[in-house]
């Protein structure tokens, strides 16, 4: 079902914007109006969104373990349930990646949780999938990551989680608590730091990746102190679990900003238009410049999990249960 509706959400000079809850709460200084359109609705933990050539939406459900899709024209289907799939609280179906040369190989990649461990898979829609990336880490119930982007430089990137393991981040052997960055086999990509498919460590569960230009920058969700935003160095160690947010080891590199945990917990990240725009599991959507700074969009969607810059140039937001289109501007 498509259908329109306006949120308001308060301007500089607006005094209130309503919340989900149907609370009401000052509006920070510099939220701008944001007009809303839902585009799908009553969906099972929609997780990642990306898009075929012709404007089609392909989108993950985590619990269902469904690929499913947006015709242009707004019309919602399934495309196929991925078997072997395991959830739990924050695992199962996870993030989805169009390939940049879909029109020639046809290649959909998928990041999922099983019995054992986290995985990426490369699939023709409607196939079964080819397992391309194992052995990531998985926790009992938590920290999976999951996040996959193909990076301006044509090769797919992965966010991963600790597994409930802080150990794992700071151990290069391990794929756990890190970015990754691999070819479209799985292979490391050329030019990644220590020879492998590890491009940064340091991490405790990246959930957001996104580029301006050809910097990439990730949201990292924290434990009980902060949650970071990230931009990110080949080869950069970020720290955890010696520190959550800033450290004062040098061999640790500092994030560009944080948040306290109860105010944010990211999900995914996007630039567009100029700022980058960061999914908040506390509700809303966070628009910043690239050093941090900025204020929260209250979209009244509450809990939100993914932010995509959509070729039909509006930015497009992932909920548990619906996704929207926004003009963020």
């Amino acid at each position: 079902m498509t259908f329109r509706r306006k949120l308001a959400v308060a301007a500089a000079s607006a005094t209130t914007v309503m919340l989900a809850a149907g609370t009401a709460t000052a509006a920070p200084a510099d939220v701008q109006p944001l007009a809303i359109k839902q585009v799908a609705s009553g969906l099972n933990q929609a997780w990642a969104v990306d898009f075929l050539p012709d404007g089609t939406a392909l989108f993950t459900e985590k619990d269902s373990r469904k690929i499913r899709k947006i015709a242009p024209n707004g019309q919602v289907s399934d495309v196929q349930t991925i078997s072997g799939v395991s959830v739990t609280k924050e695992a199962g179906l996870l993030g989805i990646a169009v390939s940049p040369t879909y029109a020639t190989d046809q290649l959909v990649f998928i990041y999922y949780t099983t019995s054992s461990d986290n995985r990426i898979a490369k699939l023709k829609l409607g196939q079964a999938p080819t397992p391309i990336v194992t052995g990531i880490p998985r926790g009992s119930q938590y920290h999976h990551g999951g996040r996959i982007k193909f990076g301006p430089d044509g090769y797919l990137y992965a966010g991963t989680g600790d597994g409930q393991n802080g150990a794992n981040a700071q151990n290069r052997n391990s794929l756990g608590g890190k970015v990754l960055r691999v070819d479209k086999n799985g292979a490391a990509a050329p030019g990644n730091p220590f020879n492998s498919r590890v491009y940064s460590l340091g991490h405790r569960n990246v959930q957001g990746l996104a580029w301006v230009g050809t910097q990439l920058y990730i949201s990292d969700i924290g434990a009980s102190k902060v949650d970071e935003l990230n931009k990110i160095t080949p080869g950069g160690n970020y720290g955890w679990p010696s520190c959550e947010g800033p450290c004062s080891n040098p061999a640790y590199t500092n994030p560009v900003k944080t948040w306290p945990t109860s105010q944010a917990t990211p999900s995914g990240l996007t630039y567009y238009k100029g700022s980058l725009f960061m999914a908040s599991l506390k509700g809303g959507t966070f628009k910043l410049n690239t050093s941090g700074a900025g204020g929260k969009l209250y979209t009244n969607l509450g809990r939100t999990r993914d932010e995509v810059a959509g070729p039909n140039n509006v930015l497009w937001v992932v909920t548990p249960g619906g996704i929207y289109n926004a003009d963020g501007s």
